[in-house]
């Protein structure tokens, strides 16, 4: 692409710095800009239509266009009460209407809810939280937080140590100290030649164990895990992975949180992703779909166990020495409170459990085709892998840049999708239509013929 002078791309490339961009390109070539949505459909500068098949960033589950009740709910507020703050007992009265729904939407019991304003943000203060809560209690020692490897938790400095993905640690100083590193339950990956899903899921819980004994249990204070590890290529739990976990958790007396920051509100045919793989966290946090991303909040769950360390240690210290500026904004919250009511009205769960077949059968139906090697999904979210060699799962070459290779061609046909090396992740708005979908992967299937027409003309099929 070539940037217009004077255009919004050019002077994008003039001002912007991004994330997760190179930037000497960006600055030669200028920006994407995005003018304006309608359903799952964004369309740029130039009026070019494009289906956004990741819903932004697995945020936008009500789509791109406007959402009235949601402005109404912004303006209301911010006609009443645009800003106040959480700290030293104050708050304003739309997040404490949000902590008690959060609360009472929790699938498993939970006592309170702290705000943030973005899953890195959430899990960094989780972080916090359970550090804070071993010195409460006594377990000065009891510190590591075991995480995956493929997990991803986040930018910031703990949640980004957190993140099982080399990327964001070069150069970075990342890891901190004490992120202790586990398997990732991708068993087409992963598992050994012959080794059933349930026979990798106990070498998986064996490992964990293995290692939770090396380091000391004493020392041990949390795990970290998505129920679908979404950025790191949609992966899907080997079966039977939880049901082997959990007690090994329980019996070292290691906290359980999950990052619910994809699959939170419906994305996996259940409210929570914890309750469509069974995990049984301590702490639960969330983000992006909570306001339908269209506005920066975050949350975080705690159950009583948690609550009653870190309440008794700031009644000891004098108060919980952390705190955000916009943690549970007024705004945000209001806006996170009416999405809430838009997913109730919709029967969004019932909504996604009726699509979710669609979703799959059109993913499926590439299961066979020369380049895909495995396709994976969970409700409304799913990757389709490509490989180089079916039977062996040998991979392409990453110089290729198969899957980046793919989503441009993509963009050529108006689909955006996100390639994780060569795995190409779909998560559609939750509202969309059978023909919506249907459509998105009808561009998708012209992406992938061209992609096997240049892999046969470069000589790599």
């Amino acid at each position: 692409m070539t940037a217009r002078p004077n255009s919004l791309a050019a002077r994008d490339g003039a001002y912007h710095f991004h994330g997760y961009t190179n930037a000497l390109k960006n600055e030669q070539e200028g920006g994407f800009v995005v003018m304006r949505g309608d359903g799952p459909f964004i369309y740029t500068e130039e009026g070019k239509e494009y289906f956004d098949g990741l819903s932004g960033l697995w945020c936008c589950s009500l789509g791109f266009g406007q959402q009235p009740r949601l402005v109404e709910a912004a303006k209301r507020q911010m006609e009443t009460l645009p800003f106040y703050h959480s700290f030293t007992q104050k708050v304003a009265a739309p997040t404490v209407e949000l902590a008690e729904k959060l609360v009472r939407l929790a699938p498993v019991p939970m006592s309170k809810a702290y705000f943030c304003n973005s899953g890195s943000e959430a899990n960094d203060t989780a972080v916090k939280m359970i550090w804070y809560y071993n010195n409460a209690v006594g377990r000065p020692e009891k510190k590591k937080i075991i995480s995956r490897i493929k997990a991803y938790h986040g930018v910031t400095v703990a949640a980004a140590s957190l993140t099982g993905l080399p990327t964001l640690h070069k150069d970075f100083d990342l890891p901190i100290a004490g992120i202790l590193r586990t398997d990732c339950p991708h068993h087409y990956r992963f598992g050994e030649a012959g080794e059933s899903e349930e026979a990798f899921a106990t070498r998986c819980a064996e490992n964990l164990e293995k290692l939770i004994l090396a380091e000391g249990p004493e020392t041990i204070a949390a795990m970290f895990a998505e129920p679908v590890q979404g950025a790191g290529g949609v992966i899907v739990p080997a079966k039977t992975y939880w049901d082997k976990i959990t007690p090994i958790l329980k019996k070292y007396d290691i906290l359980l949180v999950a990052d619910e920051v994809i699959c939170g509100f419906g994305r996996t045919g259940n409210w929570w992703g914890t309750q469509t793989f069974g995990l049984q966290p301590d702490i639960i946090t969330m983000a992006k779909q909570l306001s339908a991303g269209q506005l920066p909040i975050a949350a975080i769950l705690i159950n009583q166990r948690v609550f009653e360390g870190l309440r008794d240690n700031s009644n000891r210290l004098g108060g919980f020495g952390h705190g955000i500026t916009y943690s549970g904004h007024p705004v945000s919250a209001a806006v996170a409170l009416e999405t809430i009511k838009i997913y109730e009205d919709l029967n969004i769960v019932d909504h996604v459990r009726g699509i979710a077949p669609l979703f799959q059968r059109e993913m499926q139906a590439y299961a066979d085709h020369p380049l895909v090697g495995e396709v994976r999904h969970a409700g409304l979210v799913g990757a389709i892998e490509l490989v180089r060699d079916k039977a062996s799962h040998e991979s392409f070459d990453p110089k290729l840049t198969v899957g980046p290779t793919l989503v441009k061609f993509g963009h050529d046909h108006g689909l955006i999708v996100r390639p994780v090396s060569d795995s190409i992740c779909f998560c559609p708005p939750l509202v969309s239509t059978e023909a919506q979908i249907s459509e998105m992967f009808r561009r998708f299937d012209r992406a992938l013929q061209d992609t096997a027409a240049w892999l046969k003309q470069e000589g790599h099929a």
